[in-house]
């Protein structure tokens, strides 16, 4: 007995569906990624902690997070500096790098659910 079976492949929804997916699996790492830092980011009055942000380029799909005052790149490369325990230089780069496997599970976490 034969069988047959009939497939319509809708490609441009895949497409367009994992696209959204990643752009959303970036938002939440690069939100990830500012939480964890915001916890080392030296602390005085909080201007620098309030000053980070997390953006996403979804047409480009790539995401950035950044702290914005004139003393931010200054306070995260001076080693010499001393902070309040837990607050360290380099507040944004070691999570960077702690959190790499995390972002990467948070985006295909993402990308699973745009193609249920």
């Amino acid at each position: 007995m034969t069988q047959r079976a009939r497939l319509t492949w809708n490609g441009e929804a895949v497409i367009r569906g994992t696209h959204e997916g990643a752009a959303r699996g970036l938002r939440l790492g690069a939100e990830h990624v500012l939480q964890v830092s915001r916890v080392r980011v030296p602390i005085e009055e909080g201007t620098l902690e309030r000053s980070g942000t997390a953006t996403v380029d979804e047409s480009q799909l790539t995401a950035a997070v950044a702290y914005d005052t004139p003393y931010a790149v200054r306070q995260h490369e001076e080693m010499d500096y001393r902070h309040d325990a837990g607050r360290t230089a380099k507040y944004l780069e070691q999570p960077m790098t702690t959190e790499a496997a995390t972002v990467g599970r948070i985006i295909a976490a993402q990308l699973r659910r745009s193609l249920r």
